[in-house]
């Protein structure tokens, strides 16, 4: 009888062969990202069982290839450059692929305008959207801007990075309509109430009578890179429809925010 834990064995996918020089380079830029301060080199061997030949070796060419530099004390840090090349992954990512699909359930379930908008600066940028088949409908072209503290999408971005955005913006606050927030103070109040319900309403904010509602696109480590929004003229919102469209593009954002971390 032949020896089928054997055969098996032998036919199993064997496993890629690691080039251990980049695996431990690796983990030490790694262990640099994520440290809420700078390394030394024996820290560093210790923590992540190298010896400490290895690791300054290791760390003079990640400083060679600018990833990593000295700090005042001689302490390593890691520089912007990882942080640039993922912001190059983001950038080539097709973010209306990725969003197709919801869009297409949020136009169904809603019958109002779907936008995809990204953030430029303290704005959003439209680069996808699908129309609203209803006689009234908002309406704004692909390529088209807007204030980020102003619409749904802009909110929903604003609220995810404020801790990065609320110094900038607070200078920034012009009057569009009667609704707009113009002061940090309504500001804070209303991202406290974004975070907390997960989605963004713009009351008639940017355009009077015009409400829309945004949810956030994340990556994995919790920053915005795009929103989809459902925007939707007031004599079309029901009774109930501040929560229904909130609900709705909340979790349709969460689902795109899913495969794009799963990428």
């Amino acid at each position: 009888m032949p020896d089928l834990q054997n055969s098996a064995s032998q036919n199993a996918p064997s496993e890629p062969r690691l080039d251990s020089t980049l695996s431990k380079g690796l983990t030490i830029l790694e262990a640099l990202t994520t440290a809420r301060s700078a390394r030394g080199v024996t820290e560093l061997s210790r923590e992540l069982g190298l010896t400490k030949s290895n690791t300054f070796r290791l760390l003079q060419t990640l400083r060679a290839l600018g990833y990593v530099k000295h700090n005042d004390k001689r302490n390593y840090e890691a520089t912007l450059k990882t942080w640039q090349i993922g912001r190059n992954v983001i950038e080539h990512l097709n973010l209306r692929e990725l969003a197709n699909e919801e869009m297409s359930q949020l136009s169904r379930a809603s019958g109002e305008t779907i936008y995809l908008a990204v953030p430029e600066a303290l704005s959003v940028v439209y680069i996808n959207k699908i129309d609203s088949v209803k006689p009234i409908r908002s309406w704004n072209q692909i390529g088209g801007t807007a204030p980020m503290h102003c619409v749904g999408t802009g909110k929903a971005i604003l609220a995810t990075n404020y801790n990065k955005l609320r110094d900038t913006i607070k200078t920034q606050l012009d009057r569009y309509t009667d609704s707009t927030l113009t002061t940090i103070e309504d500001l804070d109040a209303d991202i406290a109430q974004t975070r907390k319900r997960g989605f963004a309403v713009d009351k008639g904010e940017f355009r009077d009578r015009v409400f829309s509602f945004g949810a956030p696109i994340c990556l994995p480590d919790g920053e915005a890179v795009a929103a989809l929004g459902i925007s939707v003229p007031d004599i079309n919102l029901p009774v109930d429809g501040h929560d229904t469209m909130g609900k709705l593009v909340r979790e349709a954002a969460k689902t795109v925010s899913r495969r794009l971390q799963n990428l």
